[in-house]
């Protein structure tokens, strides 16, 4: 899998490091995932900010 671009919304390191424990139910090559899981932690916090960006806005 190629490297994606990184956003701002991204998150760093040290709150990946905090958040990954509490969302890794499953073992890293568990057959059922097909994207890395902090790819799409990245992916909802992203949707987040730019849908608060967008309320903002309008």
């Amino acid at each position: 899998m190629c490297k994606r671009k990184s956003y701002p919304s991204d998150v760093s390191d040290d709150e990946w490091a905090f958040c990954a424990p509490y969302l890794t139910l499953m073992t890293d090559d568990a057959p059922q995932r097909d994207y890395p899981l902090r790819d799409v932690f990245d992916a909802l916090r992203w949707l987040v900010c730019s849908s608060q960006d967008l309320i903002r806005r309008f």
